[in-house]
């Protein structure tokens, strides 16, 4: 038998009503618009160097460091994806998320100040907890634990923080004194111009649904930042790393580093942090998987995606695998769409994204060149993406917006993803008793909002100081 009719048989093309063709033009379509974490992952988890917290390995440079999280990324996208694909049969996409990547520098390592193989051990662990729950299928209980405001709110929040993160490194919002945040000196800093070049760019291939504008925007911007250099009015660290330096493939100061870090846990940090993994992998996996499969037309009468369970399995074992080799929570992507939106309908759309991965391997020395405003512009275009996300919330019930609001509002101005989902559990529980609506309350929601409080108690009591 053809390996073109074995593919169709073990895909179902017939039954989906696809073809090889055109799955191989969906998988292309879905890597080029998830392509730019190869650059961006790297930029977060390993930050600016001096600068800010991060992936820092003694005895390696920085650009190494950036060139072996850029081959983590791939291999455990790759990984990941083909289980999608042999495992679940779904055209769906993952790879590292953002948000999940941010909440690893910033708060964990950065705010927390967890050594960074510690985080990697809680996104194991979390990754295995979401095995554990997937496997023995309690998916439907864990999403009942959790408040529906906060659930719908999260993705919205992680947009906002994201958003701001990306606007910090291009220069456009800058500390103030007197205001914490306000306008950067965008009509002299010649990183803020050519960012802001660049970001236009992208918002308008994006809005005109360009396949790859993410990636299309963030290498013009590297492209034009180095060429102002060279005129000696462009930004001074137009490329970071060296093109022509040899490409780093050694991973193994990062593969397995989470050993490592399981000796340094202090037992209820590590835990608020594992839950944190947890909660918004698991429910934006599950708010991607619907979504996208709503426009494949993949969802029953009743709105649920059919064997969801499998899907989230490929999801849940990406992520073990991507923290054992070294990178942040593995995810299924929204851009996968893209791909369904060209027809993609089978597994053969997720293996086409799974190889173009591998493949990808080839230029991962460009993760090196990347400067941060360039690849931080796709944390603002995909964090305005993500705001359509609050239109779900019951806006005119307080009971669902106080929460909600409050879920938005924390995340970006803590500069944490988990005090923002911890603001909006708190809440929702005590709004719904001065409701007089008690009886809407579950159990769960109650032993999350107390243990909250109970960390947060802890937490700036300074009980947990030097604690992980």
């Amino acid at each position: 038998m053809a390996l073109h009719q074995r593919l169709a048989e073990y895909f179902e093309f017939d039954e989906l009503g696809t073809d090889l063709r055109t799955e191989i033009v969906a998988g292309i379509s879905t890597f080029l618009t998830m392509s730019y974490i190869v650059f961006v992952n790297p930029s977060i988890l390993v930050g600016i160097e001096g600068e800010k917290p991060g992936i820092i390995v003694d005895g390696v440079s920085y650009a190494q460091t950036l060139q072996m999280v850029a081959v983590v990324t791939l291999i455990s996208a790759a990984v990941a994806t083909l289980i999608m694909a042999l495992y679940a049969k779904r055209p769906f996409g993952q790879a590292p998320g953002l948000g999940l990547n941010a909440f690893f520098a910033f708060t964990v390592v950065g705010a927390l100040g967890v050594p960074w193989e510690t985080a990697l051990a809680a996104v194991v662990v979390e990754g295995l907890l979401f095995i554990a729950l997937t496997a023995v299928g309690a998916r439907e209980y864990v999403i009942n634990v959790f408040p529906t405001p906060v659930k719908l709110a999260v993705g919205t929040g992680i947009g906002l923080f994201l958003a701001i993160i990306g606007l910090e490194a291009m220069g456009v919002v800058v500390d103030d004194p007197a205001t914490l945040v306000t306008l950067g000196s965008v009509a002299s800093d010649p990183v803020a111009i050519v960012s802001i070049l660049g970001l236009f760019l992208t918002f308008g291939l994006y809005a005109r649904g360009v396949t790859g504008s993410v990636v299309i925007g963030i290498l013009f911007t590297t492209a034009i930042g180095f060429l102002a250099a060279q005129f000696g009015f462009g930004p001074a660290d137009a490329l970071v790393g060296n093109l022509t330096a040899q490409a780093t493939y050694n991973i193994a100061p990062l593969a397995g580093a989470f050993v490592g870090g399981l000796s340094t846990v202090e037992p209820f940090a590590f835990a608020l942090i594992v839950f944190t993994f947890f909660f918004v992998d698991f429910f934006d996996t599950a708010g991607t998987l619907v979504g996208v499969s709503q426009v494949a037309g993949f969802l029953d009468e009743e709105g649920d995606l059919p064997d969801i369970d499998r899907p989230l399995m490929a999801d849940a074992v990406g992520t073990t695998v991507g923290g054992m080799l070294g990178t942040s929570t593995v995810t299924t992507y929204i851009e996968s769409a893209v791909g369904v939106e060209e027809g993609g309908r089978s597994g053969m759309t997720a293996l086409v994204v799974a190889l173009l991965f591998l493949a990808a391997l080839a230029v991962v020395p460009l993760a090196a060149a990347i400067p941060l405003y360039a690849s931080h512009i796709a944390l603002v275009v995909i964090g305005v993406v993500m705001l359509r996300n609050v239109v779900e919330v019951a806006w005119d019930d307080l009971t669902a917006a106080i929460p909600a609001g409050m879920t938005v509002l924390v995340m970006p101005f803590t500069y944490s993803i988990a005090y923002g989902i911890a603001a909006g559990i708190v809440t929702y529980p005590l709004v719904k008793v001065a409701a007089g609506r008690a009886d809407e309350t579950r159990p769960g929601h109650w032993v999350l909002a107390g243990a909250f409080v109970v960390y947060f108690f802890v937490r700036t009591s300074g009980f947990l100081a030097g604690a992980v």
